[in-house]
């Protein structure tokens, strides 16, 4: 590498595709790799989002060929079939996916003519070729879903316009996973919808299988997902919106509902008498907290989607100063990074803030350090917490990496998530 990066915020490709895969109801990652990756890897994504794993199978639990010397120079593919088989015999998955490690990348390990070997036996094996050196977690991401698109969901599949799929929201990658689902679940079922969210409500691999019959995919992410979204229209034809940016608190979640109602065409009464009641619901809470909470000038280090939510729902919805705000993950499209900064420079009641894209954490705390405006609030992950107390700021842990929290289905995301945001701010006064 030309570089060093001190304290990045996520693992390899590979990282990102265990994440994935852990989330899902029964289904085995077997590595192709050398010792250590994974544990390295859960570590480098689960292991730093509020102290929660998968709980079907991590860590040094996953079926592995931990491929040495040996395999290096004359191949590991006969170590592999018999990991792939020992895993079969012992792990009752509804479906394996062999992924590849650095190690096997390099050497050029043919692992599809191995999991052929398996599928003709009717064994649901998938290959992921995707070395760990190819890119970062978020990449992982849209490499699952890629392989799933090729390879496990069913085409013609009965359309069903009342079915929706959920896109856009990384598994641990974004500590709130679990309960930012759920309360996009629980909106759109207001709706009289049906979500696919893939990581929830004990979902997995049959919901994958079957989801090309839904009407629409909604991509809830500014920048994320665009090359799969792509590419499951043009096979199974289910045509996607993309929400740039995670809704937080009223304002947003509003406008997320009336897009995914024009998308669908829903019945204008149902959608609006259910938009009276969650803003009611949210409105009669805040209306009794007036006063409580003192003004701020407030900073966001966080990944693009919780950054455009966070800024948005302090700005918009509780008339905090905005002063800088700090994109940290890797973005290389311009068109992305136009998105993201229009969506957090559009606000209704503030000046925008500064919007910088930084990935190196002496970068990150050097641009806190020498911002001449006073920040009185900084929201980020545990990698902020020293600079915060350095310059004596009122911190808000909501960004990955998270390690001193314990996240369960806590959200900041929606209508009821805006709720949970103030009463932290509040309780971290």
């Amino acid at each position: 590498m030309s570089q060093i990066m001190e304290n990045p915020k996520g693992g390899c490709v590979l990282a990102g595709i265990n994440s994935v895969l852990g989330a899902i109801d029964k289904v085995c990652p077997i590595y192709h790799s050398g010792p250590g990756c994974c544990m390295q890897t859960t570590a480098a994504d689960q292991g730093q989002s509020g102290h929660k794993s998968s709980c079907f199978v991590s860590s040094v639990s996953l079926p592995s060929s931990n491929m040495l010397e040996k395999e290096v120079v004359f191949g590991g593919l006969n170590k592999l079939r018999t990991t792939i088989q020992g895993a079969v015999d012992i792990i009752d998955a509804d479906a394996y996916f062999v992924l590849t490690g650095c190690t096997a990348g390099i050497i050029g390990d043919d692992i599809v003519s191995v999991t052929t070997e398996f599928q003709e036996k009717g064994v649901p094996v998938y290959p992921i070729e995707t070395p760990g050196f190819a890119g970062d977690s978020n990449l992982g991401y849209e490499t699952v879903w890629n392989t799933f698109i090729d390879q496990v969901i069913e085409k013609d599949v009965p359309k069903d316009d009342k079915l929706v799929n959920i896109f856009g929201i990384v598994p641990y990658h974004d500590p709130f996973w679990s309960g930012a689902l759920e309360e996009i679940d629980r909106i759109l079922s207001r709706l009289g919808l049906k979500v696919n969210t893939f990581f929830t409500k004990g979902q997995g691999i049959e919901t994958i299988r079957k989801c090309s019959g839904a009407a629409l995919n909604i991509i809830i992410n500014p920048w994320l997902f665009k090359g799969p979204s792509e590419k499951f229209e043009e096979k199974f034809g289910v045509p996607s919106i993309r929400i740039p940016g995670l809704f937080v608190g009223a304002t947003d979640t509003t406008k997320f509902v009336r897009s995914v109602a024009e998308a669908l065409k829903l019945d204008p009464k149902l959608v609006e008498s259910v938009i009276e009641s969650e803003e009611h619901y949210v409105y009669n809470y805040l209306a009794q907290s007036i006063g409580v909470l003192s003004w701020k000038r407030f900073a966001v280090v966080a990944d693009a989607n919780n950054a455009v939510g966070f800024t948005r729902y302090l700005a918009n919805d509780y008339s905090f100063t905005p002063v800088l705000v700090i994109v940290s993950e890797p973005i290389f499209r311009p068109e992305d990074k136009e998105r993201i900064i229009k969506q957090i420079e559009d606000l209704e009641y503030a000046r925008p803030p500064k919007v910088l894209f930084l990935t190196d954490q002496f970068e990150i705390n050097k641009a806190i350090r020498e911002e001449e405006e006073e920040i009185t609030l900084l929201i980020g992950s545990s990698n902020e917490r020293e600079i915060a107390i350095e310059k004596d700021i009122q911190f808000i842990l909501g960004a990955f990496p998270m390690s001193e929290r314990l996240i369960f289905n806590r959200t900041y995301a929606g209508y009821r998530g805006s709720l949970t945001f103030t009463e932290d701010i509040y309780d971290n006064n």
